[in-house]
């Protein structure tokens, strides 16, 4: 791209070939859409949580209509992910919930009682959403990552400039049809394209950042808004372990293991990306987790029918590869996959498990995002635990063990947010209950999940009226007297 090109060409994951293309958003059309969006937020605070949820059914009633485009744009942004072709349900389900939820999450944050420090005041609350949100959302899971953050913020009565990743715009143009047929929530919510610039330009015009990307990413983002005095909300990956104990179902362990590793193609923030399991089970483990490696489809003939899709994003391959190779180099052994295969142009990678790891490799440390199962031996219940907390990430953890009082014990000894006993990939558990926090480097920020995250997109005020006489400053000098 030169750099007077206003147009960016867009990669097809399954044919590799640019079939789309988009116009990168100037400097002042960001501008100019902040400021329509700022104008339009007060009307739109001002309706109340119940006015804005009569406007956000009527937008379901449009996503509902076209969930099935949604969910074919969104596949071919992924290049044909399974749960692509829901996505657009997934979105009702994340509307639905929140038109539930926002009351009373909104009358949770309500208070007027009088003080209990000065009992002649009486203590009232405010809540005041911040006028524009800005979303910076990722390549993978484009359309469920940005909403996760936009459709709560919308429910508090923040207006939203979103800017999804120039990698998958295709499915935001597919809701921005539903979004259009809803004039209310088209005066509030609104897009703009582009790489890495416009995504600094949306920073300098909201109130308030969610971003969703890497940590190196997530660190700009992170001074940028420090540098306004602005908060932000960073989900930044995790590099997550699972330990299977020497008394766990190993069959239950293995079916677990390569779901939570692989699915996506591995592209999940809280993949399993790391293995350790009890030296006595450790072969017997790994046999089993080969056996049903090797029994993985790619989708390549058909994105419906198979396990694995292409890499979404094709420099990610090149990052799994060098950890694959670094692994190599130091000892370790692929027992199955590890390879890139171009396939009509998309770029695949079955399912691919190593033994002999240690954590001086780069797949042990560093987030790979790709189907990827590195398998580690340990000898008992504390040096388990020391690994999986040796690491800069905290977002998920799994333990699968002989039963869920032992998941738990060691569990609760693991730096993660959310911990999945006796089974992987149980984010989606805590919808609608409440939400975690991230450790370390895999984010910064209040919870994004449960009816609580929506608290991150409001201010809270007090109003105190003093009920009794007021304080004379003439009687304030016998304060302390005598001490």
């Amino acid at each position: 791209m030169s750099s007077q090109s206003a147009v960016l060409a867009v990669r097809n994951p399954r044919t590799g070939t640019a079939d789309h293309s988009i116009t990168i958003s100037a400097r002042e059309e960001v501008a100019e859409k902040a400021a329509r969006l700022r104008a339009n937020q007060r009307a739109w605070e001002a309706i109340g949580v119940q006015g804005r949820c009569g406007v956000m059914a009527r937008w379901l009633g449009a996503v509902k209509a076209r969930a099935a485009d949604i969910g074919a744009a969104d596949a071919v942004d992924t290049g044909g992910c399974h749960t692509s072709y829901i996505q657009g349900f997934i979105t009702m389900g994340n509307i639905g919930g929140w038109l539930e939820d926002a009351p009373r999450a909104f009358a949770d944050l309500a208070w007027d009682t009088m003080s209990t420090s000065m009992p002649s005041v009486r203590v009232e609350s405010q809540v005041v959403a911040f006028p524009i949100t800005g979303v910076i959302s990722p390549w993978n899971a484009p359309l469920m990552l940005a909403l996760l953050d936009a459709i709560p913020a919308l429910f508090a009565g923040s207006a939203v400039l979103l800017k999804p990743s120039e990698v998958t715009p295709r499915v935001i143009e597919a809701l921005f049809e539903t979004v259009r047929e809803v004039p209310e929530l088209a005066a509030v919510f609104d897009y703009v394209t582009g790489a890495g610039a416009v995504g600094q330009w949306v920073i300098e015009e909201a109130d308030t950042i969610c971003f969703t990307g890497s940590v190196p990413t997530g660190r700009k983002v992170a001074v940028a808004c420090a540098e306004r005095l602005i908060p932000c909300n960073l989900e930044l990956g995790g590099k997550d372990p699972c330990i299977v104990t020497e008394n766990a179902d190993l069959e239950r362990a293995a079916t677990a293991v390569l779901r939570g590793a692989v699915y996506a193609t591995g592209q999940v923030c809280y993949s399993v990306e790391r293995v350790y399991v009890h030296e006595s089970v450790h072969d017997a483990f790994v046999a089993k987790l080969v056996e049903k490696a090797q029994a993985v489809r790619l989708n390549a003939e058909n994105p419906r029918a198979g396990h694995i899709g292409p890499f979404t994003f094709a420099p990610q391959a090149d990052i799994v590869m060098r950890h694959i190779e670094d692994a190599k180099a130091r000892g370790a052994k692929v027992l199955t996959g590890g390879e890139i295969e171009n396939i009509g142009g998309g770029l695949y990678m079955r399912p691919t498990v190593l033994t002999g790891v240690n954590h001086d490799m780069e797949i042990m440390q560093d987030e790979t995002f790709g189907p990827c199962i590195p398998v580690m031996a340990y000898s008992d219940t504390e040096e388990a635990i020391a690994l999986a907390n040796d690491t800069h990430f905290g977002l998920t953890a799994s333990v699968i063990a002989g039963d869920a009082e032992e998941a738990k014990a060691i569990g609760k000894r693991i730096n993660a947010g959310g911990i999945f006993l006796q089974d992987t990939f149980l984010t989606f558990a805590k919808l609608r209950t409440f939400g975690s926090d991230s450790f370390g480097w895999s984010g910064y920020g209040s919870p994004r999940i449960g009816p609580e995250s929506l608290r991150r997109f409001l201010r809270r005020k007090s109003l105190l009226t003093q009920t009794g006489d007021v304080a004379d400053i003439q009687d304030d000098h016998h304060l302390g007297a005598g001490q």
